[in-house]
């Protein structure tokens, strides 16, 4: 795409912001690996080493040796090695500030969003956050920081409290979404005026589902994604381009219409 072409779809989706009353966002891999964090899905991201079919909940809860695999994944840190904000993520909690964006649906478990400044309140993380860590007989949380630690002498960490299984606070396969977390996703993209998705193909489901509830409910619809979506005829503007490049442009020109 041609700098000129991505000037004028960036203004065009800062018109669509300034004009909006309620803005909801909502963030894929496309967000995260613009950070240096590997896509699962890409041909060196996280299952080009590790089977996906052995981090299934099943698998995780029956099989020593499977969560033996989930701490060593772990360890390695490329989930929770220092990475920082992007361009996009400062934009959104920008927008957050004054006072555009309702509230962010990531399907990301990184925590960069609050890194850069997101109200966590106002962060809904569908698919959990590597961050934490919970226990699966008492529902006691830790930060994973203060259990990495123990690997160099325990293999599969237990809960302190009641040696219950510790459990990444991300969803595995064949793990439900958290209950309240997708009802609020789901009132709040029925309930705005403007959705924009950044960073995500669309393909998750039921993630997938919000730009869906956002547009049956009249909200005008942005995608930013390297790629097609399944939903791009339905977008008021599509943008093939990187998040964080588009996203700086698009605050500059907000920035420039609020000042006026």
């Amino acid at each position: 795409m041609e700098p000129n072409d991505l000037d004028r779809l960036a203004e065009k989706v800062a018109d669509l912001i300034v004009e909006a009353r309620k803005v909801v966002v909502f963030t894929g891999a496309g967000v995260s690996t613009e950070s240096g964090i590997p896509d699962f899905r890409s041909p060196d991201g996280i299952w080009s080493r590790f089977d996906p079919d052995d981090f299934t909940i099943q698998k995780f809860m029956s099989s020593r040796e499977t969560r033996r695999m989930q701490w060593q994944m772990l360890a390695e840190g490329s989930l929770l090695k220092d990475v920082q904000p992007n361009q996009a993520h400062y934009a959104v909690a920008e927008l957050e500030r004054l006072g555009k964006v309702e509230c962010v649906i990531t399907q990301n478990i990184d925590n960069l969003h609050q890194k850069a400044g997101s109200s966590p309140e106002r962060v809904f993380e569908l698919h959990g956050n590597m961050k934490r860590v919970r226990c699966m007989s008492c529902d006691a949380t830790f930060p994973t920081e203060d259990i990495l630690p123990r690997l160099e002498k325990e293999e599969v960490p237990d809960c302190e409290f009641c040696h219950g299984i510790l459990k990444p606070d991300a969803v595995f396969f064949g793990e439900a979404l958290p209950q309240r977390t997708l009802n609020d996703s789901i009132h709040h993209s029925r309930h705005c005026d403007l959705f924009i998705v950044i960073g995500s193909t669309l393909v998750v489901y039921p993630a997938a589902y919000m730009p869906i509830y956002a547009r049956e409910t009249g909200a005008k619809l942005v995608i930013i994604n390297i790629g097609s979506t399944p939903m791009d005829a339905e977008a008021t503007v599509a943008v093939n381009a990187k998040a964080g490049e588009t996203m700086a442009r698009v605050m500059r020109m907000v920035r420039s219409q609020l000042s006026t």
